[in-house]
């Protein structure tokens, strides 16, 4: 067993890639391809250089260092995740996954190690999806899922399309998106949730991934004067959207393993005095099991419907489908068996947000490691994990990737 990474230098990159990006509030928001993604961007490539990687770009703009040693042929073994962050977001989401998957690559250099198979670390474009949807979306087209061509002519809540903006930040590549097969792909994250603190345990090996799907609903009432209608004669769109999150809310309480949230919602004409005319929310359903995803999206169906027999105009949009992913058992055996040898307790566990590897799930064997988040915080400046457990589960990572290489 290679002993472990660097952990002075995993600490002092995730600390420097967090200082790049920062606005002029000083909060960190590296948006996919805007100028604050490049310079990290560019910090992340100087490191792959630095190491020995050969570094190659695809046109979506995903970052791949390849390390190839004398000897070693076949598919790569993959690590990785992604740089692009939230607005106001904290330092380690994504990043970490990315560092110690280079991390792992220089402490087998180090140690004089020679896998049979190269390796490689990879920076997956716009897993956010803040400006521009949808969310993962460099390792959705990476896996085939998305066009290429497609996705870049995506269209950013900014108004700027994503190929002229990575053209502009010089990261549309040449490679094709899925150039790079992996022969097994293992993304560490923190946990974005208060499972593993709570419970005091540094390691959890994700087995499976929740199902998400995403709408956008709009429910058309009439406007009318907030004084002088009576209460049994109006068609208020804001009274059905308020029914509508209940009616959620309750459900999902309801349900085995479902979240529901409501985490957008504007009326119009948005006057204190004028009842609704218009309600627009986005509707966000999870779910480990299919099955029961499915059961939330034909009960919202039929509440809608019910609505619709009241006098309201409704129609839906959707955003975003992924049916949930059951990741390689034996990556997932390998993660325990590593937390286990380094004396570490280790839980298996569901992740409930969305990460690179349920993409590239639908084409290699893949497989997560969660570390804790202090008070389950993420998408936060205030998002933390102890060094200890940092480290910790970069030299889970290590073994895994040392056993999936060999």
């Amino acid at each position: 067993m290679i002993p472990a990474i660097d952990a002075a230098r995993l600490i002092a990159r995730l600390k420097a890639l967090g200082d790049t990006g920062r606005d002029e509030a000083g909060r960190l928001c590296r948006l996919a391809a805007t100028d604050a993604d490049r310079v990290g961007r560019d910090l992340l490539c100087a490191w792959l250089g630095e190491a020995g990687l050969r570094i190659e770009i695809d046109r979506i703009g995903n970052i791949h260092g390849l390390w190839e040693p004398e000897g070693a042929s076949g598919d790569p073994v993959v690590m990785g995740s992604h740089i692009d962050t939230v607005i106001d977001a904290g330092i380690y989401d994504g990043c970490y996954g990315v560092l110690s998957g280079l991390a792992v690559i220089e402490a087998m250099q180090q140690a004089g190690f020679r896998p049979s198979r190269p390796l490689a670390v990879v920076a997956y474009t716009n897993e956010e999806g803040v400006r521009y949807a949808p969310d993962m979306m460099g390792s959705l087209v990476a896996a085939g899922g998305l066009g290429t061509d497609e996705a870049l002519a995506t269209v950013g809540s900014d108004g700027t399309t994503l190929g002229v903006e990575l053209a502009c930040i010089g990261y549309a590549g040449t490679r094709e998106p899925g150039f790079l097969r992996p022969h097994a792909y293992i993304e560490l994250h923190i946990e974005q949730g208060p499972i593993l603190e709570a419970e005091g345990t540094p390691i959890g090996a994700v087995e499976n991934l929740q199902g998400i799907s995403w709408q956008r609903i709009t429910i058309a009432g009439m406007a009318n004067h907030a004084g002088t209608t009576p209460m049994a004669m109006r068609r208020d769109a804001g009274v059905a959207a308020g029914r509508t999150l209940a009616f959620l809310d309750r459900l999902a309480r309801e349900t085995p393993g479902a979240v529901a949230t409501v985490g957008t919602i504007r009326f119009e004409p948005n006057a204190i005095n004028v009842i609704p005319s218009a309600a627009i929310f986005t509707v966000d359903l999870r779910n480990p099991d299919e099955e029961r995803l499915k059961g939330q999206e034909i009960a919202l169906d039929a509440f809608l419907k019910k609505l619709q027999g009241e006098g309201f105009e409704i129609s839906t949009e959707r955003l975003a489908r992924f049916q949930p992913v059951a990741f390689a058992p034996e990556i997932v055996t390998a993660i325990e068996a590593s937390a286990a040898e380094r004396q570490l307790s280790c839980r298996r566990m569901t992740s409930g947000a969305g990460h690179d590897a349920q993409m590239i799930a639908r084409i290699a064997p893949s497989a997560m490691i969660f570390v804790p988040s202090k008070g389950g915080i993420s998408h936060n400046p205030a998002e933390h994990t102890d060094e200890a457990d940092l480290v910790a589960g970069a030299n889970v990572l290590l073994d895994v990737a040392t056993k999936l290489s060999r």
